[in-house]
């Protein structure tokens, strides 16, 4: 609860404190504890204390309770039907959560299915709602899930006086059931959330949580806001990423420098590169050096071919830089590599300049093979009386159609597509299949629409601007897109721009310089995790770090502009996802499953290893359990290795909340009843040394005597200090830590506090008066406890230790049952 708190965090004075508890270890039960008047030592009880003990009060989105996003149910749901639409329950689910209502209405006849039967099913389909993680309070990682959800104070009313008897076949959690046998206004209060929002029925009531459920969340300026997940990094310039259809899952991940690598399914890199060019490839440390290994397709066939091709530049006779296509093959005794001695030249086209190289190698789905060229470099494109790009008798500045499966009658080693346009044409190369491009960097096929197929087929691509545009072209044979004469939609030579003859294409978007200057071509979606964003063509700048998305009126063909954002703290908090990014966008790719990534980097030069692969994520939406489910084809690793391992803050660290437990496999009901309405409590057993892991205590072994029941602690204040270092490391200790009543309770006294590491806050931790009231922790694993504080304690070096005078632990005989620690220590 942060309304107890000013704008900079610190307790308001004389603010009423609350804690937790409930059925669960640590409670949910807001009640009053007393008035903390704002002291010098308040921080100290603050930071101990309330760390894992208070509210989180952090508004939500749809989740889950695998801490995902909901979905749409591909079947009809026949039980939970509120949830038919969007939520998170499939048709197997919904029938479990059927099952399960049946099993307890069989204990009721006629008329208590009448009276009972729609609170038992609506307290049973709450794990299908959108926002399950709200109601069963599992958004919160310090706090174990709820046995069942939350309920609005009234129609918990409503439904204990009704149907209290209900209870004890719901769930098995002692509190629940005392509170409910005995008092209904406690059991409310434990059944209630305190945000008013997500308690049930407020939930399915609220138009603001349930007007664009399953939609990509937007900001309000429209901008779409998505997560990315950290899949790769430590690349230097990763320029590409691609896979070989082979049903295998692998990645083909290129650096710049002329190496290409291996990542398996699982997110490991196989430590030898699967082909090595670095020895060939022309490029330099200098920044922005648009030179290096560039292009990489695999063959249609090449499942059963092994053929491939490379797109990089070169230095003939240290004289002469090249552009050069060649064929490989892998190698015949290990699918993981390509055999180095089998390049075969297709063709190299000599560069003028050290800029605008192009880069792209694809395959269409007509089985031809395009190459994009630049148009030569410097600026304008200089070259000639209407430049490289307008000369259809030269390479550079094209796209290029050519059929690898053959040899051309004189001798070269592809053959002219019978449909190239320019084939006849006495004053064109027969290669080219478009012309008047500048430098297009990253191009893609879209692979249609999944069920409709529309859109199959369409090459897009990104085409770099001179000074004032960036545009996005759609490839068509014998299109000519204009430039040096047009540069996006405005004129750049005016001269050439107003010639009748020009008929240029125009792009199908454009933005100016002062959102981005260097475009970089990316993918239209078509995978299956992310339903949202199906049929958007997601792309960026290089040099702004901007990301975009276009998206297709049908209706007339035209295409409009989608922002992407970044999802803010709370959009992106699921497990992996983050929110942020290198800024230098390179290149964009696409999984064998149709999921989209981006690769940048913080330092755009061929030797930077700052690269890093990301992959998109809508967390408004997921796709159904199963669906997206692959098998790739086993890989045969004759080498090592190397697991990846993440370096960017996931949005749960940045938010210093990282889960303390899995996500849970099941949620825990009951469907027997109590054989009588007498509720004992159960006796925890403390767990002996015997139960105990070997290596729990290994570091504290044999280091001192001591005494947990007498403490010993007012004039050793040092061994206090060491005990805490040792005790709150990260072992998940089992000790059963039962009662800690009258802990500071009206004689205690923190004396002395040492080794704070921010002086502002040591004038505050001097002299914590005791509280006049009583509060208990209760948890049966001592983990509990020892996880948050020590990340408190410890993880920022704090070293926080106390006296504590013996007269506050006179009463105190049972306050700590650690029997394997006291034994141990």
């Amino acid at each position: 609860m942060m309304s107890a708190q000013d704008p900079l965090g610190h307790p308001k004075k004389n603010a009423i404190f609350y804690r937790k508890e409930s059925q669960s270890p640590w409670a949910r039960l807001l009640k009053p504890i007393g008035k903390l008047h704002y002291s010098q030592s308040s921080q100290c009880m603050l930071l101990i204390y309330l760390s894992f003990l208070m509210v989180d009060e952090s508004s939500g989105h749809p989740q889950c309770l695998d801490y995902r996003p909901p979905f749409k149910p591909p079947h009809h749901l026949e039980f939970c039907t509120q949830y038919d639409k969007f939520g998170c329950c499939d048709q197997n689910k919904d029938n479990d959560i059927a099952d399960r209502y049946w099993d307890i209405m069989d204990f009721f006849d006629i008329q208590g299915h009448e009276l009972c039967g729609g609170f038992v099913k609506d307290l049973l389909c709450q794990e299908c709602s959108p926002y399950a993680a709200h109601l069963f309070d599992a958004e919160d990682p310090y706090t174990p899930v709820r046995n069942l959800p939350g309920l609005c104070f009234n129609y918990c009313s409503e439904f204990h006086i009704k149907c209290q008897s209900v209870i004890t076949l719901l769930t098995d959690d002692k509190n629940l059931r005392e509170s409910c046998e005995k008092d209904r206004y406690k059991f409310c209060i434990l059944m209630n959330l305190p945000d008013q929002d997500y308690c049930f029925p407020n939930v399915i009531q609220n138009t603001d949580l349930n007007s664009n459920l399953g939609s990509v969340v937007q900001d309000s300026k429209g901008c779409f806001q998505l997560c990315l997940i950290e899949v790769a990094n430590g690349l230097r310039n990763p320029v590409l990423m691609l896979h070989a259809n082979d049903n295998t899952h692998r990645m083909f991940v290129a650096e710049q420098l002329g190496f290409i690598w291996i990542y398996l399914p699982d997110g490991s890199r196989l430590e030898e590169p699967f082909l090595d060019l670095s020895a060939a490839v022309l490029t330099t440390p200098w920044a922005g050096d648009e030179r290096g290994f560039l292009g990489l397709a695999f063959h249609p066939k090449y499942k059963n071919n092994g053929r491939f091709y490379v797109y990089y530049s070169v230095l003939v006779k240290n004289q002469v830089e090249k552009i050069r296509i060649a064929e490989f093959k892998v190698s015949s005794l290990d699918m993981n590599k390509a055999d180095p001695n089998s390049e075969r030249l297709i063709f190299e086209i000599e560069e003028p300049a050290s800029n605008h190289n192009g880069g792209q190698l694809l395959f269409g789905f007509d089985g031809y093979m395009y190459v994009f060229t630049g148009d030569g470099g410097k600026a304008g494109d200089p070259f000639g009386k209407f430049g490289n790009a307008q000369n259809k008798s030269a390479l550079l500045g094209k796209v290029l159609r050519i059929d690898v499966d053959g040899t051309d009658s004189d001798g070269k080693p592809y053959r002219i597509p019978l449909d190239n346009p320019f084939r006849s044409d006495k004053n064109a190369r027969p290669e080219v299949y478009a012309y008047g491009v500048r430098n297009m960097w990253r191009c893609s096929v879209d692979r249609g629409d999944p069920v409709t197929h529309n859109g199959r087929g369409r090459i897009f691509c990104g085409d770099v601007g001179q000074n004032r545009y960036e545009e996005v072209d759609f490839i068509v044979k014998g299109g000519n897109y204009g430039w040096r004469a047009k540069e996006g939609f405005e004129c750049y030579d005016a001269n050439l721009c107003h010639n009748s003859s020009l008929d240029d294409i125009l792009p199908i978007f454009a933005y100016s310089h002062r959102i981005g200057k260097s475009v970089t071509g990316g993918y239209v979606y078509r995978g299956c995790e992310s339903p949202n964003l199906n049929g958007l063509y997601i792309f960026g700048d290089f040099m702004s770090g901007r990301l975009m998305a276009l998206q297709e009126d049908r209706k007339t063909g035209t295409w409009k502009e989608k922002k992407i954002c970044m999802g803010q703290m709370q959009t992106c908090s699921f497990p992996r996802l983050i929110n942020h990014y290198h800024k230098f966008i390179i290149s964009f790719a696409e999984d064998e499953a149709g999921e989209l990534y981006f690769m940048s980097t913080s330092h755009p030069t061929a030797y930077s290893p700052y690269g890093t692969i990301y992959k998109f994520i809508d967390p408004s939406r997921r796709a159904p359990p199963g669906k997206c489910k692959q098998k790739p084809l086993p890989v045969k690793v004759k080498g090592k290795r190397r697991p990846f391992v993440p370096q960017a803050l996931t949005v749960l660290d940045m938010n210093n909340n990282p889960p303390t437990r899995v996500p849970p496999k099941k949620i825990k009901f009951t469907t027997k009843p109590l054989a009588t309405t007498t509720f004992r409590p159960t006796t925890v057993r403390p767990t002996t040394l015997a139960t105990m892991p070997k290596t729990a205590f290994s570091t504290v072994r044999g280091l001192w005597q001591f005494k947990v029941m007498s403490f010993g602690l007012c004039n050793a204040p040092a061994t206090f200090k060491r005990v805490m270092e040792k005790v709150l490391n990260r072992i998940p200790l089992q000790c059963s830590l039962v009662y800690l009543d009258d802990l500071l309770s009206g004689q205690g006294k923190i004396s002395t506090v040492r080794d704070w590491p921010v002086p502002a806050y040591q004038h505050q931790l001097q002299g914590l008066p005791g509280l006049a009231s009583y509060y208990r922790c209760f948890t049966t694993h001592f983990a509990t406890i020892a996880t948050p504080l020590h990340r408190l304690l410890w993880k920022e070096e704090v070293f926080i230790w106390i006296e504590v005078c013996q007269n506050a632990f006179d009463n105190l005989q049972e306050v700590l049952t650690l029997s394997a620690l006291s034994q141990e220590l």
